[in-house]
C-alpha cells in the first residue's frame, strides 16, 4: 500500500534489526509459504518501541508465526515480566521454540500450541498489553475475549486492520477475511469503552486503550 521507495526509505531510518531478529527475518523469507506474515524490520521495531514505552508486566500474544513478534514484544517487559503466546499452527512449533530459546528473554516466554478461543478463557493472568494477529475471521471474537483480560488503561495491538486496502471495498465484494477485519474496525470504533488510532504502519496497525473506568 506504501510506495515501494517511501517503504525503502521508512526503512533505511528505522533502526536495524539485532542480529537475531535478522536471521528469523531472513529464515522465514527463505523457508516458508506465506513470509509475509512475518511482522518485519518496520513493524517489529514499533511493537518493542511500544512495549518499552508500557514497560508491561504481562504480555499476550495470538498469533505468533515464527515468533519474531513475541521477541520483539519481550524486549520491554519487567524483569520479572511473563510474555505468553498462542499459536494454531502446530507445524510451526518446532521453528518458534528455537527461535525463542535462541532468545535472551526465552526463560520469560510461555508458548501454547492450539486454538485461541479454547486457550484465553482459562488464562489467570490480566494483561498490560495484548496483540492479535491471527485468524482475520475470527478477529472479533479474539478482540472480545481479549478485552476481557486486559487491565483498565491497558492496550490492545491488532495488525492487518487495513488488509491490502480491502477493507473499501463495497461491502457486497468483501471476501470473508475482509469481512472479518471490517467488522472488527466497525466493532472498535463503536465501542464506548476504549479509545483508538489506527495507524498505516505496514499493513495497518490498530492501537486501542481500554478507558481506566472498564
Amino acid at each position: 500500500m506504501i510506495d515501494k521507495k517511501i517503504a525503502a526509505y521508512i526503512e533505511q531510518h528505522t533502526t536495524d534489526e539485532d542480529e537475531l531478529m535478522y536471521a528469523i527475518n531472513r529464515q522465514t523469507q527463505l523457508t516458508t509459504y506465506y513470509p509475509r506474515m512475518l511482522s518485519g524490520k518496520v513493524q517489529g521495531k514499533f511493537l518493542e518501541m511500544i512495549s518499552f514505552m508500557i514497560k508491561p508486566k504481562y504480555v499476550l500474544e495470538i498469533g505468533t508465526f515464527t515468533g519474531y513478534s513475541a521477541l520483539a514484544l519481550a524486549k520491554g517487559l519487567q524483569p520479572d515480566g511473563k510474555l505468553i503466546t498462542l499459536e494454531v499452527n502446530e507445524e510451526m512449533e518446532t521453528v518458534i521454540r528455537k527461535n525463542i530459546a535462541l532468545s535472551p528473554y526465552s526463560s520469560q516466554i510461555q508458548l501454547i500450541i492450539g486454538d485461541a478461543i479454547e486457550i484465553i478463557p482459562d488464562l489467570k493472568n490480566t494483561f498490560d498489553l495484548i496483540f492479535i494477529d491471527a485468524d482475520k475471521e475470527q478477529y472479533t471474537d479474539y478482540y472480545q475475549m481479549a478485552f476481557e483480560k486486559l487491565k483498565p488503561g491497558g492496550f490492545i495491538l491488532i495488525d492487518n486492520v487495513l488488509w491490502s486496502g480491502k477493507v473499501i471495498k463495497p461491502s457486497a465484494a468483501l471476501e470473508k477475511e475482509t469481512a472479518g477485519v471490517v467488522a472488527l474496525n466497525k466493532l472498535v470504533a463503536e465501542d464506548p469503552r476504549v479509545e483508538q488510532v489506527m495507524l498505516s504502519v505496514r499493513d495497518g496497525l490498530l492501537l486501542v486503550r481500554k478507558l481506566p473506568e472498564n
